[in-house]
Order: structure tokens, then C-alpha cells, then sequence
């Protein structure tokens, strides 16, 4: 009987092999998730850049301003961030802020809640969509204790 021999350079080669060929599939799986963190991380940041450009003159996420502070405003409660004076009116609100409030929210504040005290709109669509997409990626436990508990 003829037995096979396997030498070590061989098995050496196996391995090499086997390497490459999860490498080749890691790259594959890394090809279809990195343009997608990579367009999200796109994303953020031109909702920042819109944020600070539309936003800022009286808004901040850490502090209020003219008006409250938008950390943690997606999925908080309309008017309630406890030390800003908000209009009756967004006070006795009673609903979360989500995608659809937001987006008619800067779209028509007025559309959302009468006699409130925000004169202001974004009037392109991907404008707010951009704001909306920021804000929403900021949003936390830990942003929405900030906007409780300053």
C-alpha cells in the first residue's frame, strides 16, 4: 500500500490558501457595510453643517437660547425641557417630537402648534430632512437627561 505523504511546505500552502480565501470574503462583507457607515457618517455631517448654518442663531444642543436646547429633542416630549419658558401653547402639547412633527414643524411651526414662539421655517425640504437626520442621530438617553437635568 502507497501512503501518502504531506509535507510541510504543502500544508503550509493549505493554510496560505484558507487565509486568502477569508480575506477575500471579509473584504466582500466589508465592501457592502463600509459605504453605508460611510454615507450615514456623510449624512451626519451635512446635517450638522445645515444645523449650524439654520439653527444656531437660537438654538445650541447643550444650552438654551433664545430657544430650548435641542439635545436629545428627537423622541422627547414637546415642551419639556423644564427651565425654558415656552409659549403656553408648545407647553400643554402633548405629543413627541418624531420625524413627521419635526419635518411639519420647520416646515409651519404654526401647522403643529397655534400661538407658539418660533417665527421661523426651513422652506427646503432636504434642508429639514438633513436637520431632522442630525438631530434624530443625537438623540439619547444620555442627550435627553441633559435637556431634563442641566
Amino acid at each position: 500500500m502507497k501512503m501518502n505523504h504531506v509535507s510541510p511546505g504543502s500544508l503550509a500552502g493549505c493554510a496560505s490558501a484558507r487565509a486568502a480565501a477569508i480575506l477575500a470574503i471579509l473584504l466582500l462583507l466589508g465592501l457592502g457595510v463600509f459605504p453605508k457607515i460611510s454615507r450615514a457618517a456623510a449624512e451626519a455631517d451635512q446635517g450638522k453643517q445645515v444645523f449650524e448654518r439654520r439653527c444656531t442663531g437660537c438654538h445650541a444642543l447643550d444650552r438654551n437660547k433664545e430657544g430650548p436646547r435641542l439635545a436629545g429633542v428627537y423622541g422627547r416630549q414637546a415642551g419639556a425641557v423644564g427651565d425654558f419658558k415656552y409659549s403656553p401653547a408648545l407647553r400643554s402639547a402633548h405629543f413627541a417630537w418624531d420625524e413627521q412633527k419635526l419635518e411639519k414643524w420647520l416646515m409651519d411651526s404654526e401647522s403643529v402648534v397655534e400661538d407658539n414662539n418660533m417665527d421661523f421655517h426651513v422652506a427646503k425640504a432636504e434642508e429639514r430632512a438633513a436637520i431632522i437626520r442630525y438631530l434624530k442621530s443625537l438623540s439619547s438617553p444620555q442627550s435627553w437627561n441633559l435637556a431634563h437635568n442641566p
